[in-house]
């Protein structure tokens, strides 16, 4: 048994070194990684088009293959990447495009409909592209600030939740209180029974339904003490945010509060500067503070009314407006039991640096437009 293993071992040396001395082929034959078994493939050295053929096109970049173990990546010139990636970071409608965004494959295809490159595969500008975060299949809605005031104005909101107002600390006496209505709450009766989650099963819903009617669900929190207060009425108005006002301001400490600044947004039941006025005439110890126009998301009764959406709307199974009624109120008291002050982050200097960043994406966007 040695002896015959030493002589395949003898016989294998010199099939290396035979091999070895051999002279080289124009054409190398490279042999792949073992672990993902790929047959054997054959590059031959010399330019090469991305499609493997002479670079023949014009204004196309003739591009060449670097081997890359198991597989051949085919190597562009930096200026490639950089005119596909200016292209990805262009609107579809600034290219007379028919598209509403541009997904990889797109971009691949305008590459070469350009005469940016002879051929290149979606999953290479996608990974161009994931290397600077650039997604342009992705969008998000925005709105932009359109109110002159809207710094001044947010800037009071903000002081208020750091417990400032006027450059002057708020005293213990004094409380702020955020309200906003959530209007056209629908209660929508299944035309089917709701079933209970089970082992391997989800729960549920019957798709259709009837609709008994929607309610507005008018609430107010109190930042600093994490209260809740609220009421249901068919429609929303000035009379039911007055109902919701006397709500707070009719029970202790808000009574003989020092101030009871109520943030709201600029809806029509406490738009302006009658809505200053009126309320001051309800309760003079009440100060209405205004966040600015299309920014709700400075008032932090919207952070209440999306935990209502998730756990008590979502899915929306109501027989009735009295039984949907009952569940927004329920909600309330039990999680006032649990509540805590939301922890707000948001600063002046934080708002400061994003009107700044808009500013001048503003600016880039409007001289673009002017060339």
């Amino acid at each position: 048994m040695r002896k015959k293993h030493c002589n395949k071992w003898l016989k294998d040396t010199r099939h290396r070194i035979i091999r070895l001395s051999e002279p080289k082929p124009f054409c190398l034959l490279q042999t792949v990684s073992k672990i993902k078994r790929l047959a054997n493939v054959s590059v031959c050295h010399g330019k090469l088009s991305a499609n493997g053929e002479n670079g023949s096109l014009m204004n196309a970049w003739p591009v060449s293959k670097i081997a890359q173990g198991a597989a051949d990546r085919v190597f562009f010139p930096p200026k490639v990447v950089m005119e596909v990636k200016a292209l990805a970071c262009q609107l579809p409608g600034e290219r007379d495009l028919p598209f509403s965004r541009l997904s990889h494959a797109d971009i691949a295809r305008e590459a070469v409909l350009n005469g940016i490159v002879a051929s290149i595969s979606g999953a290479t500008v996608w990974r161009w592209l994931s290397n600077d975060a650039i997604k342009p299949w992705q969008y998000r809605s925005w709105i932009f600030p359109r109110d002159p005031d809207f710094a001044k104005k947010a800037s009071y909101v903000l002081d208020l939740y750091q417990g400032i107002w006027d450059g002057k600390r708020l005293g213990p006496n004094d409380f702020v209180i955020s309200a906003d209505e959530k209007t056209s709450i629908q209660a929508r009766s299944r035309e089917g029974l709701t079933t209970a989650p089970a082992p391997n099963h989800i729960r549920r819903v019957e798709f259709e339904y009837q609709r008994g009617g929607a309610l507005a669900y008018l609430a107010a929190w109190d930042v600093r003490r994490a209260k809740v207060f609220g009421l249901c009425d068919t429609k929303t108005g000035i009379d039911a945010f007055h109902r919701l006002v006397d709500l707070v301001m009719k029970q202790e400490p808000y009574r003989s509060a020092n101030r009871v600044f109520w943030i709201t947004d600029n809806g029509s039941s406490h738009r302006g500067q009658p809505s200053i006025d009126r309320l001051s005439e309800w309760h003079p110890n009440a100060v209405l503070v205004h966040t600015p126009v299309h920014a709700s998301w400075l008032n932090q009764i919207e952070i209440y009314f999306s935990i209502v959406q998730r756990k008590v709307l979502t899915p929306n199974d109501f027989k009735d407006l009295e039984t949907l009624e009952q569940k927004l109120l329920g909600f309330q008291s039990r999680y006032e039991e649990i509540a805590k002050p939301f922890k707000w982050k948001f600063t002046k200097e934080d708002l400061n640096r994003i009107l700044s960043n808009l500013s001048e994406y503003n600016n880039f966007y409007t001289l673009k437009a002017a060339a």
